[in-house]
């Protein structure tokens, strides 16, 4: 109950927003303090494991749930292009398995069910990419401590001031609101801006390789 209501008063916290007009007038504080810096430094974490054959394991409780499956089809498929299907992501959502994170919840607990997955995959150099507003949901920092124990890399998105998923993160981008509700809608625009930037770079390295192709037939 305790956990119920700890969720319940998260969801709603931060500055009460009363319609529509100061709902949205709230997106541009964030556009105005989004940081950049971070989400390029992801956008390089992330294509750094696409370059060395490493697989990307995505996960998240609730909304972050969905975006972790949202995602995980937006790079696996949405990254394909021509010549390089060949080379795709090697991505999976932690969050698609149903019947698994019952059994993994009902037969042991829930703060395991992404852990205990990664256990059967994860090796060193792979990506864990954990989505929480919070930062603090118990079943995402096990799965970051797991993946870190094994040598993985660890990338983080959140909100509020990133909890304790923070300190387990290589590198963990924080959205600076108070609101769950806009954190994460711009989670879900993070995400997209992230995998339009790296299709692109996908296409480059393409075109460079079909150039490259061409000069050495001349």
């Amino acid at each position: 109950m305790d956990k119920l209501k700890s969720g319940s008063a998260l969801s709603c916290a931060g500055a009460a927003l009363h319609n529509p007009k100061e709902y949205f007038a709230a997106y541009e504080r964030m556009l105005a303090n989004l940081p950049y810096s971070e989400i390029d430094k992801a956008i390089c974490e992330i294509m750094a494991a696409y370059e060395r054959g490493a697989s990307i394991f995505t996960f998240g409780n609730g909304g972050s749930a969905a975006l972790a499956s949202h995602l995980a089809c937006d790079l696996g498929k949405g990254t394909i292009i021509g010549q390089n299907g060949h080379k795709r992501f090697r991505v999976l959502a932690l969050t698609d398995n149903i019947p698994l994170m019952t059994a993994w919840a009902n037969d042991n607990c829930y703060d395991q069910i992404f852990a205990q997955q990664l256990q059967n995959f994860v090796v060193p150099g792979d990506l864990a990419f954990a989505i929480s507003g919070s930062g603090n949901s118990p079943n995402v920092l096990r799965g970051l401590e797991l993946a870190r124990e094994h040598g993985a890399r660890t990338l983080g998105l959140a909100g509020f001031k990133g909890g304790q998923m923070k300190a387990l993160c290589d590198i963990c981008v924080i959205l600076p609101s108070d609101n769950m509700q806009i954190i994460e809608d711009f989670h879900l625009s993070v995400t997209h801006a992230i995998s339009c930037t790296i299709r692109q770079r996908v296409l480059q390295g393409v075109h460079a390789r079909e150039m490259s192709a061409t000069g050495m037939a001349d």
